[in-house]
Protein backbone atom coordinates (compact mmCIF):
# COMPACT_ATOMS: atom_id res chain seq x y z
CA UNK A 1 0.00 0.00 0.00
CA UNK A 2 1.34 3.44 -0.88
CA UNK A 3 2.24 5.80 1.94
CA UNK A 4 -0.19 8.45 0.67
CA UNK A 5 -3.09 5.99 0.69
CA UNK A 6 -2.30 4.87 4.23
CA UNK A 7 -2.41 8.39 5.59
CA UNK A 8 -5.59 9.18 3.70
CA UNK A 9 -7.39 6.17 5.18
CA UNK A 10 -6.38 7.16 8.71
CA UNK A 11 -7.69 10.65 8.11
CA UNK A 12 -11.20 9.38 7.54
CA UNK A 13 -13.09 11.21 4.78
CA UNK A 14 -10.93 14.31 4.97
CA UNK A 15 -8.98 15.30 1.87
CA UNK A 16 -5.90 16.16 3.91
CA UNK A 17 -2.95 13.82 3.61
CA UNK A 18 0.84 13.89 3.47
CA UNK A 19 2.21 14.12 -0.06
CA UNK A 20 5.64 12.75 0.80
CA UNK A 21 7.87 11.54 3.60
CA UNK A 22 9.62 14.92 3.83
CA UNK A 23 6.58 16.63 5.29
CA UNK A 24 6.16 13.99 7.97
CA UNK A 25 9.85 14.14 8.82
CA UNK A 26 9.66 17.93 9.24
CA UNK A 27 6.63 17.57 11.49
CA UNK A 28 8.55 15.02 13.55
CA UNK A 29 11.52 17.38 13.87
CA UNK A 30 9.26 20.22 14.97
CA UNK A 31 7.61 18.00 17.59
CA UNK A 32 10.93 16.69 18.92
CA UNK A 33 12.67 20.08 19.04
CA UNK A 34 10.52 21.56 21.77
CA UNK A 35 7.24 21.65 23.64
CA UNK A 36 5.11 23.15 20.87
CA UNK A 37 1.98 23.44 22.96
CA UNK A 38 3.85 24.61 26.03
CA UNK A 39 6.62 26.89 24.83
CA UNK A 40 5.93 29.34 27.67
CA UNK A 41 5.06 27.51 30.92
CA UNK A 42 2.59 29.05 33.35
CA UNK A 43 5.15 29.77 36.03
CA UNK A 44 6.10 32.57 38.38
CA UNK A 45 9.72 32.23 37.31
CA UNK A 46 10.99 35.07 35.12
CA UNK A 47 10.77 34.54 31.37
CA UNK A 48 13.57 36.34 29.53
CA UNK A 49 13.24 37.23 25.86
CA UNK A 50 16.22 39.11 24.39
CA UNK A 51 16.85 41.19 27.49
CA UNK A 52 13.21 41.75 28.48
CA UNK A 53 11.83 40.24 31.67
CA UNK A 54 8.32 38.82 31.87
CA UNK A 55 6.27 36.80 34.33
CA UNK A 56 4.21 34.32 32.35
CA UNK A 57 1.35 34.33 34.86
CA UNK A 58 0.79 38.03 34.17
CA UNK A 59 2.49 38.77 30.83
CA UNK A 60 1.54 35.81 28.66
CA UNK A 61 0.04 37.83 25.81
CA UNK A 62 2.95 40.30 25.90
CA UNK A 63 5.36 37.36 25.56
CA UNK A 64 3.37 36.08 22.59
CA UNK A 65 3.53 39.50 20.90
CA UNK A 66 7.25 39.71 21.55
CA UNK A 67 7.92 36.31 20.00
CA UNK A 68 5.71 37.10 17.01
CA UNK A 69 7.65 40.32 16.41
CA UNK A 70 10.93 38.48 15.83
CA UNK A 71 11.82 37.76 12.22
CA UNK A 72 11.68 34.02 11.60
CA UNK A 73 13.67 32.75 8.63
CA UNK A 74 13.02 29.17 7.61
CA UNK A 75 13.97 26.97 4.69
CA UNK A 76 12.47 28.18 1.40
CA UNK A 77 12.02 26.50 -1.94
CA UNK A 78 11.54 27.80 -5.47
CA UNK A 79 13.99 30.69 -5.46
CA UNK A 80 16.35 31.49 -8.36
CA UNK A 81 19.37 29.16 -8.32
CA UNK A 82 22.25 30.35 -6.17
CA UNK A 83 25.19 31.36 -8.38
CA UNK A 84 26.23 28.61 -10.77
CA UNK A 85 24.76 25.91 -8.56
CA UNK A 86 21.51 24.03 -9.09
CA UNK A 87 20.21 24.89 -5.60
CA UNK A 88 16.73 26.44 -5.67
CA UNK A 89 16.08 25.51 -2.04
CA UNK A 90 18.20 25.55 1.12
CA UNK A 91 16.31 22.67 2.69
CA UNK A 92 18.67 20.28 4.43
CA UNK A 93 21.71 22.55 4.47
CA UNK A 94 20.74 26.17 5.16
CA UNK A 95 19.55 26.05 8.77
CA UNK A 96 22.62 27.77 10.25
CA UNK A 97 22.51 30.37 7.46
CA UNK A 98 18.89 31.09 8.41
CA UNK A 99 19.85 31.35 12.09
CA UNK A 100 22.54 33.84 11.14
CA UNK A 101 19.91 35.85 9.29
CA UNK A 102 17.69 35.88 12.39
CA UNK A 103 20.57 37.04 14.59
CA UNK A 104 21.60 39.96 12.38
CA UNK A 105 17.94 40.81 11.67
CA UNK A 106 17.40 41.31 15.39
CA UNK A 107 20.31 43.75 15.47
CA UNK A 108 18.73 45.69 12.60
CA UNK A 109 15.30 45.67 14.27
CA UNK A 110 16.87 47.15 17.41
CA UNK A 111 18.68 49.73 15.29
CA UNK A 112 15.91 50.86 12.94
CA UNK A 113 12.72 50.05 14.85
CA UNK A 114 13.71 49.70 18.50
CA UNK A 115 13.58 46.73 20.86
CA UNK A 116 10.02 47.59 21.92
CA UNK A 117 8.66 47.61 18.35
CA UNK A 118 5.88 45.08 17.74
CA UNK A 119 4.80 43.53 14.47
CA UNK A 120 1.13 43.20 13.49
CA UNK A 121 -0.41 41.77 10.31
CA UNK A 122 -1.40 45.33 9.31
CA UNK A 123 2.12 46.73 9.76
CA UNK A 124 3.14 48.95 6.82
CA UNK A 125 6.07 50.72 8.47
CA UNK A 126 8.37 51.59 5.55
CA UNK A 127 11.44 50.92 7.73
CA UNK A 128 10.18 47.43 8.52
CA UNK A 129 9.43 46.64 4.87
CA UNK A 130 12.86 47.94 3.84
CA UNK A 131 14.51 45.83 6.53
CA UNK A 132 12.64 42.68 5.51
CA UNK A 133 13.63 43.13 1.85
CA UNK A 134 17.27 42.91 2.90
CA UNK A 135 16.74 39.22 3.72
CA UNK A 136 14.51 38.10 0.86
CA UNK A 137 15.62 35.13 -1.22
CA UNK A 138 17.18 36.92 -4.17
CA UNK A 139 20.70 37.92 -5.12
CA UNK A 140 20.01 41.68 -4.79
CA UNK A 141 19.26 41.42 -1.05
CA UNK A 142 22.44 42.02 1.03
CA UNK A 143 21.65 39.37 3.66
CA UNK A 144 19.87 36.88 1.38
CA UNK A 145 20.51 33.15 1.40
CA UNK A 146 22.18 33.77 -1.97
CA UNK A 147 24.67 36.30 -0.62
CA UNK A 148 25.46 34.29 2.52
CA UNK A 149 26.00 31.05 0.58
CA UNK A 150 28.14 32.74 -2.09
CA UNK A 151 30.21 34.69 0.44
CA UNK A 152 30.84 31.36 2.14
CA UNK A 153 33.36 30.64 -0.62
CA UNK A 154 35.71 33.10 1.10
CA UNK A 155 35.50 30.83 4.17
CA UNK A 156 36.16 27.66 2.21
CA UNK A 157 32.50 26.69 1.92
CA UNK A 158 30.69 25.70 -1.26
CA UNK A 159 27.02 26.39 -1.96
CA UNK A 160 25.12 23.64 -0.17
CA UNK A 161 27.74 23.17 2.57
CA UNK A 162 26.69 23.44 6.20
CA UNK A 163 28.10 26.42 8.12
CA UNK A 164 29.17 26.45 11.75
CA UNK A 165 28.40 29.42 14.03
CA UNK A 166 31.84 30.96 13.52
CA UNK A 167 31.67 30.75 9.73
CA UNK A 168 28.25 32.36 9.51
CA UNK A 169 29.45 35.13 11.86
CA UNK A 170 32.45 35.82 9.62
CA UNK A 171 30.22 35.89 6.52
CA UNK A 172 27.75 38.31 8.13
CA UNK A 173 30.68 40.55 9.05
CA UNK A 174 31.74 40.71 5.40
CA UNK A 175 28.21 41.27 4.07
CA UNK A 176 27.51 44.11 6.53
CA UNK A 177 29.90 46.31 4.52
CA UNK A 178 27.30 46.40 1.72
CA UNK A 179 24.50 47.52 4.04
CA UNK A 180 24.96 51.28 3.70
CA UNK A 181 21.60 52.06 5.29
CA UNK A 182 22.55 50.52 8.63
CA UNK A 183 26.27 51.48 8.72
CA UNK A 184 26.67 48.49 11.03
CA UNK A 185 29.98 47.39 12.53
CA UNK A 186 30.09 43.61 12.99
CA UNK A 187 32.86 42.36 15.26
CA UNK A 188 33.56 38.65 15.73
CA UNK A 189 35.41 38.13 19.02
CA UNK A 190 37.76 35.16 18.69
CA UNK A 191 39.57 33.25 21.43
CA UNK A 192 36.53 33.78 23.71
CA UNK A 193 37.89 37.30 24.28
CA UNK A 194 36.29 40.73 23.90
CA UNK A 195 39.09 43.25 23.26
CA UNK A 196 37.61 46.63 24.19
CA UNK A 197 39.99 48.88 22.28
CA UNK A 198 39.70 46.82 19.09
CA UNK A 199 35.97 47.44 19.17
CA UNK A 200 36.34 51.14 19.95
CA UNK A 201 38.73 51.52 17.00
CA UNK A 202 36.20 49.77 14.78
CA UNK A 203 33.15 51.75 15.90
CA UNK A 204 34.37 55.29 16.59
CA UNK A 205 34.51 57.39 13.44
CA UNK A 206 36.92 60.19 14.26
CA UNK A 207 36.27 62.07 11.02
CA UNK A 208 32.63 62.38 12.06
CA UNK A 209 33.35 63.86 15.46
CA UNK A 210 33.70 60.50 17.24
CA UNK A 211 30.36 59.28 15.96
CA UNK A 212 29.69 55.68 17.03
CA UNK A 213 28.90 53.02 14.43
CA UNK A 214 26.20 50.67 15.75
CA UNK A 215 27.85 47.45 16.87
CA UNK A 216 26.81 43.84 16.42
CA UNK A 217 29.16 41.82 18.62
CA UNK A 218 29.27 38.06 17.96
CA UNK A 219 31.26 35.71 20.20
CA UNK A 220 31.76 32.14 18.93
CA UNK A 221 32.19 29.64 21.77
CA UNK A 222 32.50 25.93 22.30
CA UNK A 223 31.17 24.99 25.72
CA UNK A 224 32.09 21.32 25.76
CA UNK A 225 32.98 18.45 23.49
CA UNK A 226 29.76 16.54 22.85
CA UNK A 227 27.48 18.39 25.25
CA UNK A 228 27.44 21.65 27.19
CA UNK A 229 29.43 21.62 30.40
CA UNK A 230 26.97 22.36 33.21
CA UNK A 231 29.37 24.92 34.68
CA UNK A 232 28.29 27.35 31.93
CA UNK A 233 24.53 27.13 32.47
CA UNK A 234 24.15 30.24 34.63
CA UNK A 235 26.37 32.39 32.42
CA UNK A 236 24.57 31.26 29.28
CA UNK A 237 21.20 32.08 30.81
CA UNK A 238 22.57 35.46 31.90
CA UNK A 239 23.23 36.33 28.24
CA UNK A 240 19.46 36.42 27.60
CA UNK A 241 18.95 38.84 30.50
CA UNK A 242 21.26 41.49 29.07
CA UNK A 243 19.36 44.34 27.42
CA UNK A 244 21.89 44.27 24.55
CA UNK A 245 21.10 40.62 23.77
CA UNK A 246 20.24 39.68 20.19
CA UNK A 247 20.21 35.97 20.97
CA UNK A 248 22.38 32.92 20.46
CA UNK A 249 22.84 30.77 17.38
CA UNK A 250 23.96 27.20 17.73
CA UNK A 251 23.62 23.65 16.63
CA UNK A 252 25.13 20.87 14.63
CA UNK A 253 24.83 19.81 10.97
CA UNK A 254 21.18 19.79 9.88
CA UNK A 255 19.95 21.09 13.22
CA UNK A 256 20.87 24.71 13.90
CA UNK A 257 18.55 26.83 16.08
CA UNK A 258 18.16 30.50 17.06
CA UNK A 259 17.79 30.89 20.82
CA UNK A 260 15.97 34.03 21.99
CA UNK A 261 15.37 33.48 25.70
CA UNK A 262 15.10 31.26 28.71
CA UNK A 263 12.83 30.28 31.58
CA UNK A 264 14.24 28.25 34.46
CA UNK A 265 16.74 25.85 32.91
CA UNK A 266 14.94 25.77 29.57
CA UNK A 267 15.84 27.78 26.49
CA UNK A 268 13.31 29.30 24.09
CA UNK A 269 14.14 29.16 20.40
CA UNK A 270 12.99 29.66 16.82
CA UNK A 271 13.48 26.64 14.58
CA UNK A 272 14.20 27.15 10.85
CA UNK A 273 13.34 23.55 9.90
CA UNK A 274 10.13 24.29 8.04
CA UNK A 275 10.13 24.56 4.24
CA UNK A 276 8.02 27.36 2.77
CA UNK A 277 7.55 28.62 -0.78
CA UNK A 278 9.58 31.63 -1.81
CA UNK A 279 7.73 34.94 -2.03
CA UNK A 280 8.26 38.67 -1.86
CA UNK A 281 6.45 41.24 0.25
CA UNK A 282 7.06 44.24 -2.07
CA UNK A 283 4.75 47.03 -0.83
CA UNK A 284 2.50 44.61 1.05
CA UNK A 285 -0.57 45.83 -0.82
CA UNK A 286 -1.80 42.53 -2.27
CA UNK A 287 -3.25 39.66 -0.24
CA UNK A 288 -0.50 37.25 -1.26
CA UNK A 289 2.10 39.82 -0.18
CA UNK A 290 0.47 40.07 3.23
CA UNK A 291 0.56 36.29 3.52
CA UNK A 292 4.25 36.23 2.66
CA UNK A 293 4.90 38.86 5.32
CA UNK A 294 3.04 36.75 7.89
CA UNK A 295 5.20 33.76 6.93
CA UNK A 296 8.17 35.54 8.53
CA UNK A 297 6.55 35.52 11.98
CA UNK A 298 5.71 32.70 14.39
CA UNK A 299 2.87 32.77 16.90
CA UNK A 300 4.89 30.71 19.35
CA UNK A 301 8.43 29.47 19.80
CA UNK A 302 9.79 26.12 20.97
CA UNK A 303 11.44 25.16 24.25
CA UNK A 304 13.91 22.56 25.47
CA UNK A 305 16.35 22.01 28.34
CA UNK A 306 19.51 24.10 28.11
CA UNK A 307 21.71 20.99 28.30
CA UNK A 308 20.12 19.74 25.07
CA UNK A 309 21.84 22.60 23.20
CA UNK A 310 24.83 21.70 21.07
CA UNK A 311 28.03 23.04 22.68
CA UNK A 312 29.01 24.93 19.51
CA UNK A 313 27.32 28.35 19.73
CA UNK A 314 27.76 32.05 19.02
CA UNK A 315 26.42 34.69 21.42
CA UNK A 316 25.21 38.02 20.02
CA UNK A 317 24.92 41.52 21.48
CA UNK A 318 23.92 44.84 19.89
CA UNK A 319 25.14 48.25 21.05
CA UNK A 320 23.51 51.17 19.27
CA UNK A 321 25.56 53.76 21.16
CA UNK A 322 28.91 53.95 22.89
CA UNK A 323 27.04 54.17 26.20
CA UNK A 324 25.38 50.84 25.36
CA UNK A 325 28.81 49.31 24.83
CA UNK A 326 30.20 50.79 28.05
CA UNK A 327 27.19 49.40 29.92
CA UNK A 328 27.70 45.97 28.32
CA UNK A 329 31.36 45.93 29.35
CA UNK A 330 30.42 46.91 32.90
CA UNK A 331 27.81 44.17 33.14
CA UNK A 332 30.21 41.57 31.72
CA UNK A 333 32.75 42.46 34.42
CA UNK A 334 30.12 42.34 37.14
CA UNK A 335 28.13 39.32 36.01
CA UNK A 336 30.48 37.09 34.02
CA UNK A 337 34.06 37.70 35.05
CA UNK A 338 33.41 36.70 38.67
CA UNK A 339 32.24 33.22 37.62
CA UNK A 340 34.54 30.32 38.49
CA UNK A 341 34.65 29.46 34.79
CA UNK A 342 33.79 32.64 32.79
CA UNK A 343 31.93 32.24 29.52
CA UNK A 344 34.35 34.69 27.90
CA UNK A 345 36.97 37.25 28.82
CA UNK A 346 37.02 41.03 28.52
CA UNK A 347 40.35 42.86 28.19
CA UNK A 348 41.30 46.42 27.24
CA UNK A 349 44.03 45.45 24.74
CA UNK A 350 45.09 42.33 22.93
CA UNK A 351 48.36 40.92 24.19
CA UNK A 352 50.15 38.83 21.57
CA UNK A 353 53.03 36.93 23.15
CA UNK A 354 56.15 36.13 21.22
CA UNK A 355 55.51 33.15 18.97
CA UNK A 356 51.73 33.32 19.49
CA UNK A 357 49.60 33.34 16.39
CA UNK A 358 47.39 36.39 15.88
CA UNK A 359 43.90 34.86 15.73
CA UNK A 360 42.05 38.03 14.70
CA UNK A 361 41.48 36.75 11.19
CA UNK A 362 41.36 33.04 11.95
CA UNK A 363 37.97 31.98 10.66
CA UNK A 364 38.00 28.23 11.22
CA UNK A 365 34.94 26.70 12.88
CA UNK A 366 37.02 23.76 14.03
CA UNK A 367 39.84 25.78 15.53
CA UNK A 368 38.37 28.18 18.08
CA UNK A 369 39.32 27.58 21.68
CA UNK A 370 37.48 24.93 23.66
CA UNK A 371 36.10 26.08 27.01
CA UNK A 372 35.93 23.73 29.92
Amino acid sequence: MEFKQLIKRRSGNKLLYWTNMDMMFEAYLAHESGHLEDDIPQTREPVWILGKRYIAMHDFEAIRRDIKSRLWFSYRKGFVAIGDSSYTTDKGWGCMLRCGQMLIAQALINLHLGRDWEWTPSCHDVRYLKLLKMFEDRRSSPYSIHQIALMGASEGKQVGDWFGPNTVAQVLKKLSVYDEWSNLAVHVALDNTIVVNEIRNLCIQERRGREWKPLALIIPLRLGINEINAVYINSLKTCFTMRQSIGVIGGKPNHALYFIGCVGNDVIFLDPHTTQNVGFVERKEMEHERKIDASYHLSQASRSHILHMDPSIAVGFFCKTENDFDSLCHDIKERFMLEKQPLFELVENRHVHKGQRNRQFDDSDEDFELLG
